[in-house]
């Protein structure tokens, strides 16, 4: 649905959406709202946020389900749209990613997820006017993305219990809400009833190694991995993947190393075992698995390939935003 559009003029006398340094308008774009993100906010809050991107902004609003969303983000940047917005969380953003990658579409980001991990990582606010003045006021900055077979991810990817953990969580939302609360005890739910190890054949930059582990998790950002207390961020920030395994435990082992990464007290080396590289293949014994990405989930065939897409979106931050995180 496209909602219309306001282009009240200001006080400052610069159009609604015009950068207030210049005055000048910006080149056209779009939001795409992800209606799912919106269950856990009131009817209210939802049109209160609607409301206010229409009224500062010269953006076209779209609402949609996540199915309809992929079709508006192709047509934007194939009608030349200087900027999209996702209005929703990193899987929303992910979404618009994967078209936007090696285009001249700028992406803009109001985060209305549950943790908003992408958002932090660029000091993007959570709060949702201040997030709609860094699309009018703030600066453009290259991003790398990442890249597991053909599917665009914006800060992790993964094979084996995680995507359990993503299954778990979506029935745990159903019935509680989306909530941070509700995200950790689906780990613990899916740790107690989900635990499958898997044989891999790990290759980083052209070195092999085989290895049995219940989780391969992929990072292409640094933030969650300072967030969670691991190693590995310099690494990344030097323009690296890091791959974590989980070691090959029993259940309960598996939960009390899951539950240290969020005590933020994981010990590198007992409590997972990390590669970086640029390169990253890993083969299963399984011709095909359930792969997480920024908390959605696709089925995918091995082998599974990993790597970065230095500069492939460029993306509005804040103004007094330092570099790259």
């Amino acid at each position: 649905m496209t909602l219309p559009v306001d282009n009240t003029v200001p006080h400052d006398g610069t159009k609604a959406g015009a950068d207030p340094r210049t005055g000048d308008a910006p080149a056209r774009g779009i939001v795409v709202m992800n209606r799912a993100s919106g269950r856990n906010r009131s009817r209210e809050e939802s049109a209160r946020i609607e409301a206010l991107i229409r009224e500062r902004t010269d953006l076209d609003l779209h609402v949609l389900d996540p199915d309809d969303m992929a079709r508006a983000v192709e047509k934007a940047v194939a009608d030349g749209q200087g900027m999209v917005v996702a209005a929703g969380g990193d899987g929303t953003i992910s979404l618009v990613c994967g078209f936007l990658a090696g285009t001249s579409t700028k992406l803009g980001v109001l985060p209305l997820g549950t943790f908003n991990f992408f958002a932090r990582s660029l000091g993007i606010p959570e709060d949702v006017e201040s997030a709609i003045d860094v699309l009018t006021q703030g600066r453009d900055r290259p991003i790398t993305l990442g890249r597991i077979n053909d599917r665009i991810f914006i800060n992790n990817a993964s094979l084996g219990a995680y995507a359990a953990v993503l299954e778990a969580r979506e029935s745990i939302y159903d019935r509680w809400g989306r909530s941070r609360v509700a995200a950790y005890w689906s780990v613990i739910v899916a740790m107690l009833t989900l635990y499958r190890s898997l044989k891999l054949t790990v290759t980083v930059d052209g070195e092999r190694h085989r290895v049995r582990s219940p989780m391969a998790f992929f990072a292409v950002r640094p933030y969650q991995l300072r967030e969670y207390g691991l190693a590995g961020h310099e690494e990344i920030e030097a323009g690296k993947l890091a791959l974590y395994l989980a070691p090959d435990d029993n259940r309960a082992v598996l939960l009390w190393r899951t539950l240290k990464i969020l005590l933020r007290a994981v010990e590198p080396g007992a409590d997972y075992r990390l590669f970086t590289g640029h390169e990253i293949v890993v083969e299963t014994t399984s011709s095909h698995h359930t792969v997480a990405h920024d908390g959605e989930r696709d089925v995918m065939k091995s082998p599974y390939r990993v790597s970065t897409l230095p500069d492939a979106v460029t993306v509005v931050v804040p103004a007094d935003t330092a570099g790259p995180k």
